[in-house]
């Protein structure tokens, strides 16, 4: 691991090291010792909760690791890795992305006390822009590729992919986003010292370099199945909207999407075969409402500027008689392909006047869709649209 380029202290270190300690003694997310913080400041909180002299609610989420005072050890850990602290009150911390966690009293859905960030880019402005992208671990090959190509596309347009650098959807996204010569951020459930799965340690590695890591683990905190749960809320916060690209009925990537139709940012999922068990969650997001994609384009018109990041219309197969006028196509649906008629059978068939019909015609020979044979016509070879 690289260490980060030094960056200039904005915020005093008291407030650094209370908020190192909280993010170790306080499991998330502490939705009380949040409250607590934002009541007393995250020093006198800090300070409250080492006495034991909290409310019976903060001392449920913090007297079994209140005694646990590692700030030096971690922020030296997370130093060796190239990582530091962001808190609220840096000016790199994302706040407008994580305001959307006032619009819900859900416990499950606090917002983190800080994060740890490894990687050289401003959090700030990393999420300013991006979106989150979510899917199955046993993803199809048409899963990834998608999510590959999804990624590519959003990093092409100047926007973030946010995953969680899991096998699967989330490893293919992040793929897709530095191929794309774009930014990725990647949300773990473990320390930042530690590489989640460990297959993915050279990704994750790439996206530091790229973007950033991001966790509100301390450094030396294994995964666990229920903090994979809590930090999906992270990766949907950290979004302006979140993409499923493949997900079973019951998966984290469903969490995922709940999470973010809590917030309230914009949920989307791509379509799969209608056979897929793999993308039966996001056949039933999107009967739930969630936005049908299947382009990149589509996405960043759903979560970018409005009236102006304007997804371009697909190319469809042109045929020759799209051009023609009602009359005109009426004439040459008359037209024999084999044996030429005369304009009175013309007239008769396409059930308009002689006069008009000899108009068309003139018009669909010039075009090359009617050929003229002593004093009969027919429809051209390969003039049939």
């Amino acid at each position: 691991m690289t260490a980060a380029a030094p960056r200039p202290i904005v915020v005093a270190e008291e407030v650094l090291r209370a908020r190192a300690y909280l993010l170790r003694v306080a499991e998330p997310s502490a939705l009380h010792t949040g409250r607590l913080v934002d009541l007393l400041g995250p020093v006198a909180a800090a300070d409250a909760i080492r006495r034991g002299d909290v409310p019976e609610r903060v001392a449920d989420e913090t007297s079994a690791r209140r005694g646990a005072d590692r700030v030096d050890a971690d922020l030296a850990a997370a130093a060796d890795c190239g990582a530091r602290l962001v808190v609220p009150e840096d000016p790199d911390w994302p706040q407008w992305p994580f305001a959307c966690f006032g619009l819900t009293d859900k416990k499950e859905l606090a917002p983190p006390l800080g994060l740890w960030v490894r990687g050289t880019g401003s959090l700030a402005d990393l999420t300013d822009r991006a979106v989150a992208m979510v899917g199955a671990r046993a993803a199809s090959g048409y899963g990834t590729h998608t999510a590959a190509e999804l990624g590519a596309g959003l990093a092409a347009a100047g926007q973030t992919v946010v995953s969680g650098a899991a096998i699967g959807i989330d490893g293919a996204a992040h793929r897709g986003a530095l191929a794309g010569g774009g930014p990725t951020i990647a949300v773990l459930a473990c320390g930042l010292d530690r590489a989640y799965p460990t297959s993915h340690a050279g990704l994750i590695d790439r996206v530091a370099r790229q973007g950033l890591v991001v966790s509100e683990y301390p450094p030396g905190a294994v995964p666990a199945r229920h903090r994979f749960l809590v930090r999906n809320r992270l990766i949907a916060a950290l979004s302006v909207g979140t993409v499923v690209v493949e997900a079973a009925l019951r998966s984290g990537a469903q969490r995922t999407a709940s999470d973010a139709r809590e917030l309230g940012t914009v949920l989307m999922a791509v379509p799969g075969p209608v056979t897929s068990a793999a993308s039966a969650g996001c056949h039933e997001l999107i009967r739930q409402g969630a936005l049908l994609v299947t382009r990149a384009e589509e996405i960043t018109e759903a979560t970018g500027r409005l009236g102006v990041e304007l997804a371009r219309e697909p190319e469809r197969p042109q045929r020759r008689t799209d051009v023609l006028d009602e009359t005109q196509a009426r004439v040459h649906d008359a037209l024999p392909p084999r044996a030429a008629r005369d304009i009175a059978w013309l007239a008769v068939e396409a059930g308009l006047e002689q006069d008009t019909v000899r108009s068309a015609l003139v018009e669909l020979e010039r075009r090359g869709l009617a050929e003229f044979h002593e004093g009969r016509w027919q429809r051209s070879v390969g003039g049939g649209g």
